[in-house]
């Protein structure tokens, strides 16, 4: 899931449990870059090190910027910008449907991403107004 700097998603896939993150990172990449051509600077965690952060670079011009532990990190410690998809995550998991693995298929786990992702944006958008 790709998201902006408020959480909202901007590409979301989902992938059969066999699929590495690192692969699925790549069509995820694509679709980012297609969506959205002016993104220029994209935050990741040390998952996705060299080679994903060459090929973003190369093939899309992003600028990958790996948030790895603080040295000598004990226990959970809030990372910069990497907490922003977590949260994300969090909101969606509101929803009861994502809650578990209903959907047979990944088309159709998307659309209920994204229907839930509607109501999160909804209710930010109404929080701004207020």
């Amino acid at each position: 899931m790709a998201v902006d700097t408020m959480g909202l998603i901007l590409v979301v896939m989902v992938t059969g449990a066999g699929v590495q993150d690192r692969t699925a990172a790549r069509d995820l990449l694509f679709a980012l870059s297609q969506r959205f051509p002016t993104i220029a600077r994209v935050w990741a965690d040390g998952g996705y090190q060299s080679p994903i952060a060459d090929l973003a670079r190369e093939l899309y011009g992003f600028v990958v910027e790996i948030v790895s532990k603080l040295a000598g990190q004990k226990g959970f410690v809030v990372q910069p910008r990497r907490w922003v998809v977590e949260r994300s995550f969090a909101w969606l998991m509101h929803r009861r449907r994502l809650c578990r693995d209903y959907e047979r298929k990944p088309e159709h786990a998307e659309g209920f991403v994204l229907v839930a992702s509607i109501f999160v944006m909804a209710r930010q958008i109404s929080k701004m107004e207020s």
